[in-house]
Formats: C-alpha cells, sequence, structure tokens
C-alpha cells in the first residue's frame, strides 16, 4: 500500500500546513484590510466619483425642494398627503434624503466590496457588479424611508407635524423623541451595529456572498446594521425639520464622525447624554 500520499488537510488550509492544522478562513480577496486611500484611487476611483456625484445630486435636489417650499409658503402640504401622488413623492423626498446623509459614511463599505470583487476578477474568480451590492444597502434605506413617509402622514393628520416646517408641534413630543434617542445611543444594539458599521472588511469577509442575489443581501444586511445604528438619529428630523438643512446635515455629519473616525464610539455616548439632557430640558418646560 502506497503511503507516500499524505491526507489533504482542510480546503481553505495554506498549502504548507500539515494535516488538521488549525487556520483561519481565507477572505474571499486572499488579502488584507486595504487602506481608506487605496481604496479610493486606482480602479475603484470611478466608483468612488460616482458615490460622490450622487450624493451631489441628492443634496441638489434636497436645496431645490426646500427652495419651493419657502416659494410656495403657507400653500405648501396645507393638507395631509392623502392621495398616492402625495405619498409618493414625499417617499421620494425622504428616500433621497435618506442617501444623501448615508451614502458618504457607506463609502468605505461599498469600496471595500468593490477591492475584493476586483482581485477577484483579476485571479478570474466569480464577481460581480458594486452597484448590486450598493442597491441592497439603499433599499434597506428605502424601508425606512416608507415608514417616515407614513409615520409623517399619520402624525399630520392629527396634527402632530406641522405640514409647512415638516417638525412636531408638541415641546412634549420632541423631548420624548430626544430621550429616547439618547438612551438608545447608550443601549448594546447601538454598540454593536456601530461596531458592524465601523468594520467594513471584517463584514465583506465574514459575510460574503457570491452571484447578484448574494451581493444584494450583502448590502441589505449592511443596511440592516446602519438602520440599526442611525434610525433613531433620522426621526431627530422630525424634531428639527424634515427640510431643515442645517440640521440634516449636522445629523449627516454626526453619523460620519461615529462610523469613520477613531473616536466614532466616544462620539456616541457623549452625543446620547447630551440627546437625554435636551430631551430631559424639553420636558421640563412648563405647557
Amino acid at each position: 500500500m502506497d503511503t507516500s500520499r499524505r491526507s489533504p488537510g482542510p480546503p481553505d488550509a495554506p498549502p504548507d500546513a500539515p494535516p488538521d492544522a488549525p487556520h483561519k478562513r481565507r477572505p474571499p480577496d486572499g488579502g488584507g484590510p486595504p487602506p481608506l486611500l487605496e481604496l479610493m484611487l486606482g480602479p475603484r476611483l470611478p466608483i468612488a466619483a460616482a458615490l460622490f456625484g450622487t450624493t451631489v445630486l441628492c443634496w441638489l435636489y434636497l436645496f431645490a425642494e426646500a427652495a419651493d417650499m419657502r416659494a410656495m409658503g403657507d400653500m405648501t402640504m396645507a393638507m395631509p398627503p392623502r392621495g398616492a401622488v402625495d405619498l409618493v413623492l414625499l417617499l421620494v423626498m425622504w428616500w433621497v434624503m435618506m442617501i444623501g446623509m448615508m451614502l458618504p459614511s457607506a463609502a468605505p463599505m461599498i469600496l471595500t466590496f468593490a477591492t475584493v470583487n476586483a482581485r477577484r476578477r483579476a485571479r478570474a474568480q466569480p464577481w460581480v457588479p458594486t452597484a448590486l451590492f450598493a442597491a441592497g444597502y439603499l433599499l434597506a434605506w428605502g424601508g425606512f424611508s416608507i415608514a417616515a413617509t407614513l409615520a409623517q402622514w399619520a402624525l399630520e393628520s392629527v396634527a402632530l407635524v406641522s405640514p409647512m416646517a415638516m417638525s412636531v408641534t408638541s415641546t412634549r413630543l420632541g423631548g420624548v423623541l430626544f430621550l429616547a434617542a439618547g438612551v438608545y445611543q447608550l443601549t448594546p444594539l447601538k454598540h454593536a451595529c456601530l461596531v458592524a458599521c465601523r468594520s467594513p472588511f471584517d463584514f465583506v469577509v465574514n459575510r460574503w456572498q457570491d452571484g447578484a442575489l448574494g451581493a444584494m443581501r450583502m448590502g441589505f444586511e449592511h443596511g440592516l446594521s446602519c438602520l440599526g445604528c442611525c434610525w433613531i438619529l433620522m426621526a431627530l428630523l422630525f424634531v428639527f425639520g424634515a427640510m431643515n438643512l442645517l440640521w440634516v446635515a449636522v445629523l449627516a455629519v454626526v453619523v460620519l464622525v461615529e462610523k469613520l473616525l477613531p473616536f466614532g464610539e466616544w462620539t456616541a455616548r457623549m452625543g446620547g447624554l447630551l440627546l437625554m439632557g435636551w430631551g430631559a430640558w424639553l420636558l421640563a418646560i412648563p405647557s
């Protein structure tokens, strides 16, 4: 009997590993996490430019919408939107706003996916367009936009949101929203979702799925992590005013800092304490 053959090691083991040697699963691209500058240059530059251009277009749309509302004055949405067309237009506004606010902070994840894709393509391995991953991410925020649209319609119907300012008319309700946002910022769920959003390479390696549907699922799952991280901050737009673009920009920057900068987790905790204090102050104001 020929005993010169060694039983093969695990399928992902390095070639020189002994049989049954412990090993880590190789990432689908075979490399380590690329630095942010590398993500934005080279073959991924067109993708980075597309993300930037999409964000700019979204903000131009929001500025145009805000200008139209100011020009129309008290005539703007004097009644809660009741028809299908009104609801669709409101949904478009929310979805475009979410894309403009969230796409910059999602760029490292999308570019990491693109980098892995490029390396797989170079090795003649299966790959898919990065746009499918981005589409899955935006679909998740589309779901939030539907919820926000319905919430705004319901609140306007009972006069708790001003149709013109798109902000709550009750100081008490505003205080409750601030307090809830502050408490949520300190919860384990917020922390877990934030950690997932801050680790693009780990997400791509550990959650990789082949095929077009797999790419969309990955994007959608990442979108759900971002939702778990930021949904309550987006809900604060009902307090500040959905078309108050200064506060829209402030919240977008807060999300960017939390997800991308080294002190992001500290920022989330400090922000939570600030929001709790703000909410308590609003609730303490006499009616």
